[in-house]
């Protein structure tokens, strides 16, 4: 990851923790391609549909385990029925390390985990263009408590991060620029939260993503099979 300097980092709430700049060019590089490459299928990315007939504006692609509200299951029903791509060991590894960066490589999260045991198995990639936003909401359809890593290309954005209790306040809200980690675990792992905006023209061209924002959240669904 980027060792070129030290890196600033804030933690934004117990348990969540903001790296700026931790991915280096050459990986941010490396995950837009990778993208590129997922969002082609076997299941392609998508605007998902909502229970209630709403479509998200973000487009997603699913890599390990599909998601589809609010569940998780190996192939996309709502798709076209075909299994999703694996999730590659390399990006697993990633996200070991995301975790020991904002935790320790000592340390542990949550019930006493230690972070070497950090084994992401799905990964959400979100890809948002100038208009696309998230509302606030949980990550709560996994059955493992393990915490979740955001990495950011392409276009910085606000992140509202905020409480356990409810949508509202009290929150704060975060840039997230391109190369950034966003790590929520123990007494943050369900605080609600959201992209109220993307700030369009902000990425560099050199990640190879001329527009847009990319969003790749890894996490443990505590699932089998």
């Amino acid at each position: 990851m980027n060792a070129l300097m030290p890196l600033p980092r804030r933690e934004i709430a117990p348990g969540a923790v903001h790296v700026p700049g931790w991915l280096g060019a050459e990986e941010q590089r490396e995950l837009v391609t990778a993208c590129r490459a997922w969002a082609m299928g076997p299941v392609p990315i998508r605007h998902t549909r909502l229970p209630r007939g709403g479509v998200m504006s973000v487009q997603t692609v699913c890599l390990g385990w599909h998601w589809a509200p609010y569940r998780y299951t190996r192939t996309a029903e709502d798709v076209n029925g075909a299994r999703v791509a694996e999730l590659p060991p390399w990006l697993a590894e990633w996200g070991r390390a995301a975790v020991a960066e904002a935790y320790g490589e000592e340390g542990a999260y949550g019930d006493g985990v230690r972070v070497a045991e950090y084994a992401p198995d799905t990964a959400l990639v979100n890809f948002y263009d100038a208009a696309a936003k998230m509302g606030m909401h949980q990550d709560k359809d996994e059955r493992s408590s393990a915490p979740v890593v955001s990495l950011t290309v392409g276009d910085s954005c606000v992140f509202r991060f905020g409480n356990t209790e409810n949508r509202g306040r009290p929150y704060t809200d975060v840039e997230l620029a391109s190369g950034d980690l966003f790590v929520f675990g123990g007494p943050s792992r369900y605080a609600y939260h959201g992209v109220p905006r993307i700030l369009p023209g902000t990425g560099d061209p050199a990640t190879g993503l001329g527009a847009g924002r990319l969003n790749i959240t890894l996490r443990v669904t505590g699932m089998s099979g």
